[in-house]
């Protein structure tokens, strides 16, 4: 398999395999979301849009980075989306580093989404349905986000079949920028368990397929046995405790 990472801006046409990876939290956040039993994601272009999503659908669950705003449900904290039922309910997220990774691939025959969390179930779907090329998408920091690339590198490996072992990954994302501004409170919106939470290695058993559904970028899960979270129902083991059984310059 001929992998390829990138930052957002480094994009090149349209990949035949993309995989966007924001660990920081944007799709440690959708995870817990599609975890949580929601249907689905949908990933706003815009803050604007979002609003116009939530005045269109109140019942849709609204989420933004950084600090709390009129109009949005929550942020973009993987501790604070643990806490909330989200049975059958969409979410609509806005981020500044992963949404935007996967709009700008929207185009491509397959997008999956990735983070720590859904590691080795990414590495699985790749398996089974990418070809010869993956484009791995390095959202943060321009593309220099070592706790992204370290998440991109060891799901290559694992999707090659290369026993590649996690403790080094986790090590590098551990003590990353974005680890650090979050231990910090550098960033806003932050729950004390973010970091741990971010780092929690295949916490779920679905892949994270992003695809167009009509005007939307829509995030859905997907098992390796073919059931899809919102067709035939994915909760990624987690009891109604969140347990598993199995500024605005953020991800």
């Amino acid at each position: 398999m001929d992998c390829d990472f990138v930052g957002i801006d480094g994009l090149g046409g349209t990949p035949a395999v993309a995989v966007v990876v924001d660990v920081m939290r944007a799709f440690t956040v959708a995870a817990w979301a599609l975890g949580r039993g929601a249907e689905k994601v949908v990933l706003a272009g815009s803050l604007d849009e979002a609003l116009a999503h939530k005045a269109r659908h109140p019942d849709w669950v609204a989420v933004k980075d950084g600090a709390p705003a009129p109009g949005f449900d929550t942020v973009n904290s993987p501790g604070l989306m643990r806490t909330l039922d989200l049975e059958g309910r969409t979410v609509v997220q806005k981020t500044t580093a992963g949404t935007v990774g996967a709009l700008a691939v929207k185009d491509a025959p397959l997008v999956l989404c990735a983070a720590f969390v859904v590691a080795e179930a990414t590495a699985d779907h790749l398996r089974a349905h990418a070809g010869d090329s993956v484009t791995f998408v390095v959202t943060g920091e321009v593309g220099r986000a070592d706790e992204d690339l370290a998440c991109a590198q060891y799901i290559a490996g694992r999707a090659a079949g290369a026993g590649t072992d996690a403790a080094e990954f986790l090590r590098r994302a551990a003590t990353s920028r974005a680890a650090a501004e979050l231990a910090d409170g550098v960033r806003q919106g932050v729950h004390p368990d973010d970091i741990a939470l971010c780092l929690e290695l295949d916490r779920f058993p679905f892949a994270m397929v992003a695809a167009v559904e009509g005007p939307l970028m829509v995030l859905r899960a997907s098992r390796a046995d073919g059931a899809d979270q919102g067709r035939g129902g994915v909760h990624g083991g987690l009891d109604r405790g969140g347990e598993a059984g199995g500024g605005e310059a953020e991800a």
